[in-house]
């Protein structure tokens, strides 16, 4: 259990590291590090997985100790995937409006005349303007 929790938790650290090169990277790059980054999350997740299972077994004294110690990385797991998906989420807003404003600028607008044209009106007979 030990084995897997230390490597567990540097791989941990690894990914709050590689965050930071999402602010960093390019359009085209971005992507890959968005699913380098998601698939080291998944690792661990199912790291984590096993470390409850092994928890679970440790004798009765070290148990909540290490079950503490595994909620512990779950939640700062939990944390990194949030902030990951916040990001993402960031990303899609502005490409989003880029796109727009680029629809906007390859718009053509033309004058509101044609549609203030006023149909012709029936005059009935009899009736002298």
């Amino acid at each position: 259990m030990e084995g897997l929790y230390h490597q567990t938790n540097k791989q941990v650290h690894e990914v709050q590291s590689y965050m930071g090169r999402l602010e960093t990277s390019d359009k085209e790059s971005v992507h890959l590090v968005e699913n380098e980054i998601q698939a080291r999350i998944d690792n661990i997740f199912s790291n984590l997985e096993r470390l409850e299972i092994l928890s679970s077994k440790e004798p009765p004294s070290k148990r909540q100790n290490a079950k503490l110690r595994v909620d512990q990385l779950k939640y700062d797991v939990q944390h990194l995937q949030t902030a990951l998906r916040n990001f993402q989420h960031r990303r899609y807003i502005r490409e989003q409006q880029e796109r727009q404003r680029e629809e906007l600028l390859a718009r053509t607008f033309t004058t509101n005349i044609l549609c203030w044209e006023v149909p012709p009106v029936q005059v009935p007979r009899g009736i002298l303007l």
